[in-house]
């Protein structure tokens, strides 16, 4: 049985008629009568009734019609999911990514993604670079968003480009001697109780303090630990030291605080989205679209690195465009 012989009983019910039927339906009348004989042998009873004043459903078909529109109406519907699904509006997108990454660029990315594709279910989970990376390469993740580029087992499975550079910056109270400075040295942090993001989470970022307050400072192995960008701030408000941490952070200004450069200008390493070379997934693809409207620079580096193929067609060709 076809979708086919569903159609030419429900348009023989309507009609009352063979050959109006098959007219309504483009094709001639003898094939109409015998697809109709053939769809009553295959059911094993009598679908309709031949009479002088037309052609009327049994009983039998008319319990088979009541089927039959509600077969046709999920097959419409099977096509119209199918279709929305190739187009990325359907779907789920496994994002990871760092807490900072909700000062810039999360916020108007992930607005703009729900606005456009608002059926697409998004599964957002916090986690350290590391721990994302290792969640990609495992099929765990879809893309992540995280410090520097990727590096361990698989990494050379994954695309990644910039999408935010920081250099460093301080946070102090206020009331704090440096309030209203518009930077402060980094030999006079040497002499300042310090607050910075744990190793685990950013170790690239106190990687690079170590090298520049010295990998046996006093002040760094003094510091204290705050969870994540916003516990600096928080404890920075609160006068317990100078907060150190991304420019992300003058996107999240506090009531009491303070933010000033660091000099000589330093340079953290850049906020990296990073996916899988050999991704299908529409939601990605749709995702990605949202990215290079969002970020000018980022959809040319996107461009640069898939080039037209896209990423399903570039995982085919080069999985290791890292």
């Amino acid at each position: 049985m076809e979708a086919r012989h569903l159609r030419y009983a429900l348009a023989l019910a309507e009609h009352a008629h063979f050959g109006r039927a098959a007219g309504a339906l483009g094709i001639a009348q003898p094939p109409l009568s015998k697809q109709i004989a053939d769809l009553e042998r295959e059911v094993g009873a009598r679908l309709f009734d031949r009479t002088r004043q037309g052609v009327f459903p049994t009983a039998a078909g008319a319990a088979f019609l009541s089927r039959a529109r509600r077969a046709l109406d999920e097959i419409a519907a099977a096509s119209v999911d199918a279709a929305r699904a190739a187009r990325g509006e359907t779907g789920r997108l496994r994002l990871g990514f760092i807490a900072s990454a909700l000062l810039e660029p999360l916020p108007d990315i992930l607005g703009r993604f729900s606005r456009e594709r608002p059926d697409v279910r998004l599964e957002l989970h916090e986690m350290a670079t590391r721990r994302s990376t290792a969640a990609l390469v495992a099929g765990e993740l879809d893309v992540a968003i995280g410090l520097g580029r990727p590096g361990g087992l698989g990494a050379e499975q994954l695309v990644s480009v910039p999408i935010g550079h920081d250099h460093l910056v301080a946070v102090v109270s206020s009331t704090h001697p440096y309030a209203g400075q518009p930077s402060v040295d980094v030999d006079r942090l040497q002499r300042q109780p310090l607050i910075v993001a744990p190793g685990e989470d950013e170790p690239t970022v106190v990687t690079g303090l170590r090298t520049l307050l010295g990998k046996d400072s006093p002040a760094l192995s003094g510091a204290t630990v705050a969870r994540d960008i916003h516990t600096i701030i928080g404890l920075a408000a609160c006068g317990v030291g100078v907060g150190l941490g991304p420019s992300r952070m003058l996107t999240a200004p506090r009531r009491g605080t303070w933010f000033c450069e660091v000099t000589p200008r330093t340079p953290l390493p850049d906020l990296v989205l990073s996916f899988r070379a050999r991704d299908r997934s529409p939601a990605l693809n749709a995702f990605l679209d949202v990215i290079r409207k969002n970020c000018s620079e980022v959809g040319a580096a996107l461009d640069h690195r898939l080039g037209p193929l896209g990423p399903q067609e570039e995982g085919d060709r080069d999985s290791t465009s890292t």
